[in-house]
């Protein structure tokens, strides 16, 4: 029998893996990223700087109206970004962050994403906080194959005032691994909503999560966000929420609400099924995140997921200076 691990060692396994983490992260951003700005996204800045053809998706609010009468063509006034940008991270830790049948658990890719972000925010002196969600609803009723786990406590949602440097952006970092996972569904909804209260000057908003809630309880929050600041949206995705292998009866249990079934994956309809929800819910994912006028990652827990991560900044960039007037 294999004996209980010790809190204590628990903690120190937690900080050897943030320890490599942060080794990694280093490694392999560090020339790859090089720049003005080695952030994800822009701050949207104060200082006026070029403008540039008018795209669909962009801020109407930026036009340069006497270029666009000179040319007859739109155009918006790009903006220098702001050398201190404060940067919030919303990190779900709900119990679905608990399930990984790839290379990772989501949950830890939750972490290597905060742990990536954090290294690209507080290089330049930029500042970096966390509002982290675990386990904000009691479980749903018992099923009829297993009795529910006692009730959850309440739930933790806890604030990481921003602060610049890197070594309170490592205590940033391990009050993320640290928090615990609290069964029972969380409000996805009221975590977003804490980067709205109370109010702060612009800057650059970040949700981690698997958004498993109903898009209906995030997607407002998350437009009210995307008002006054630059929002990324990363996904977290274990390919067996995409689809089921053939392996013949799996039993699968809910970690939010304990319920337990058993599943017949030799059933080709049945799979068909599933991975046609999947798409579905994936895609209405993708329309609320696009609706709020957010950027979206998805990262995988069977891909690399610093390669994705490095990706998209450099689609990003490219993004941003393609059609640039000199």
């Amino acid at each position: 029998m294999t004996p209980p691990v010790r809190p204590a060692a628990v903690g120190e396994r937690d900080e050897a893996v943030l320890a490599r983490l942060q080794l990694l992260i280093t490694r392999r951003l560090d020339g790859l990223l090089q720049g003005d700005y080695a952030g994800l996204l822009p701050g949207p800045g104060s200082e006026a700087g070029e403008s540039r053809e008018y795209r669909p998706g962009d801020d109407v609010r930026r036009m340069d109206w006497p270029v666009t009468a000179r040319t007859t063509m739109p155009h918006v006034r790009r903006t220098v970004a702001d050398r201190e940008l404060e940067t919030w991270l919303a990190v779900d830790l709900s119990a679905s962050l608990d399930f990984g049948t790839g290379r990772w658990l989501k949950r830890d890719v939750v972490v290597a994403a905060a742990a990536a972000l954090a290294h690209l925010t507080v290089r330049g002196g930029n500042r970096i906080g966390a509002v982290i969600g675990s386990g904000t609803e009691p479980p749903a009723r018992a099923s009829r194959w297993r009795a529910a786990p006692p009730p959850a406590g309440p739930g933790t949602l806890t604030r990481v005032p921003a602060r610049s440097g890197r070594r309170e952006a490592q205590a940033l970092l391990r009050a993320v691994a640290h928090t615990p996972v609290r069964p029972g569904r969380s409000d996805l909804g009221a975590l977003v909503d804490m980067l709205n209260r109370p109010p702060r000057r612009r800057g650059l908003a970040v949700v981690i999560s698997d958004f498993l809630a109903p898009p209906q309880q995030w997607g407002r929050p998350l437009r009210k966000l995307r008002v006054r600041h630059d929002v990324l949206a990363i996904e977290v995705v274990d390919p067996r929420e995409l689809e089921l292998p053939d392996v013949g009866v799996l039993p699968v249990v809910d970690p939010e609400t304990g319920e337990l079934h058993e599943v017949q994956t030799a059933d080709a309809g049945l799979r068909r099924r599933y991975a046609d929800a999947a798409v579905a819910q994936r895609d209405a994912i993708a329309a609320q995140v696009r609706a709020a006028g957010a950027a979206h990652l998805r990262l995988r827990t069977d891909r690399d997921w610093l390669l994705d991560m490095v990706r998209f900044v450099a689609a990003q960039r490219h993004a941003r200076t393609r059609g640039t007037t000199r």
